[in-house]
């Protein structure tokens, strides 16, 4: 499909209303086969081995590229050839890969005689009751969203924004992949779109918000090429700050906080111990303080980059006054629940005057996607 403008994008979604949603969350109710050995392979087998649900086998193109990672030690480990025909028939093979488009993937194996294939956060949609994990989720029927989706639609500030979100609403809808030509998904730049490293300079101050083991910081320096005036990362799993602990340490102005960020401060309950998945949750078992952006910011913040399972709009509500002050880049992920599909977009353009909003998607399956808010006065700097 082409890129839609406004008109365009509102029939589109007026043809996703239409259509009945049929797809629901997949219990495991045979021996399960994980695809993939990469990053969510693993973080799927320490999912399941966390709900007592056994993995029987993985399969990779290139199983011998992971024999050796400690992940699958003790794992049956094979190559998708190797595979006996019984296996193929009786399992249920989860597609643990998000860097490619799930479809082809499908089709190929298919083609290979597995008969039972399903995206692995399809079957952790059915374990939500032991587990917070959701990037799987169903919109289920869009009738009472589409009014307010279709005026997102109409906001954003370019096309492949418009592209980009339809896709994502396809996908949670009906678990369809719409392409559009000139709406690339991209894997790598996920925070650092080229719209907004155009923008960027030499005395960003960034504050990280669910930094997680600080990847995305280190990354802030590799693109600025270690010219910063101050970086905060903040994270509330007790693992994961010790590991931003070590990041900062290797670096300059570079601090690390220790708690969870809300639209109001209190206390709440914390699923901890879940890598990136860890969130604020009432099944947790942790009681964390939870602080406000407003409160924590003294200082000016340049760049905001929040990525928090599901709880971006509540810090959001919680730095108004920092946003309206500071008026930084942003960059904040719209994927782990419904609020992505315009409740999120909506709070940015209700709330930030002069600002361009786009929506990019990073990664396939309906996750990965980004909303991004660049302040109009960057662009008009000489």
């Amino acid at each position: 499909m082409q890129l839609p403008d406004r008109e365009e994008a509102i029939a589109l979604l007026h043809e996703l209303v239409r259509t009945p949603p049929v797809v629901t969350p997949r219990a495991v109710d045979r021996p399960l086969v994980l695809y993939g050995a990469g990053n969510l392979g693993k973080m799927a087998k320490a999912y399941f081995d966390r709900i007592g649900v056994p993995v029987s086998m993985v399969v990779d193109a290139n199983a011998a590229a992971h024999r050796s990672d400690p992940c699958w030690q003790g794992v049956r480990l094979l190559a998708i050839d190797d595979v006996p025909k019984q296996v193929r028939q009786e399992a249920i093979l989860a597609i643990c890969i998000a860097t490619s488009a799930y479809m082809p993937i499908a089709a190929g194996l298919k083609r290979k005689g597995w008969t039972d294939i399903t995206p692995v956060y399809d079957i952790i949609e059915a374990y939500r009751d032991r587990h917070p994990l959701g990037n799987g989720w169903f919109t289920g029927s869009l009738d009472g969203d589409a009014a307010s989706i279709g005026k997102v639609l109409g906001l954003w500030h370019d096309d492949r924004s418009r592209a980009h979100h339809l896709q994502f609403i396809a996908w949670h809808a009906l678990r369809q992949e719409w392409h559009f030509n000139g709406a690339e998904v991209t894997t790598e730049d996920r925070y650092f779109i080229p719209e907004l490293l155009a923008l960027m300079h030499s005395s960003e101050r960034l504050v990280d918000v669910g930094a997680h083991l600080g990847e995305v910081t280190q990354q802030f320096v590799s693109h600025v090429k270690g010219r910063y005036r101050k970086v905060t990362m903040i994270e509330a799993d007790a693992d994961n700050h010790g590991a931003c602990l070590t990041v900062a340490a290797q670096y300059p102005d570079m601090s690390v906080l220790h708690c969870a960020v809300g639209a109001t401060a209190g206390r709440a309950e914390f699923f901890s111990g879940l890598g990136y998945a860890s969130q604020l949750d009432p099944r947790g078992g942790d009681m964390m303080d939870v602080k406000t952006l407003d409160t924590l910011c003294s200082d000016p913040v340049t760049y905001l980059k929040l990525h928090l399972e599901g709880g971006e709009l509540a810090a959001l509500q919680g730095a108004l006054q920092v946003i309206s002050t500071h008026r930084p880049l942003i960059a904040a992920t719209a994927y782990h629940n419904r609020l992505g599909l315009w409740k999120l977009p909506m709070w940015f353009f209700e709330n930030l005057e002069r600002y361009r909003v786009l929506f990019r998607l990073h990664a396939w399956c309906g996750t990965g996607a980004v909303i991004y808010a660049l302040p109009e006065e960057r662009f008009h700097k000489e």
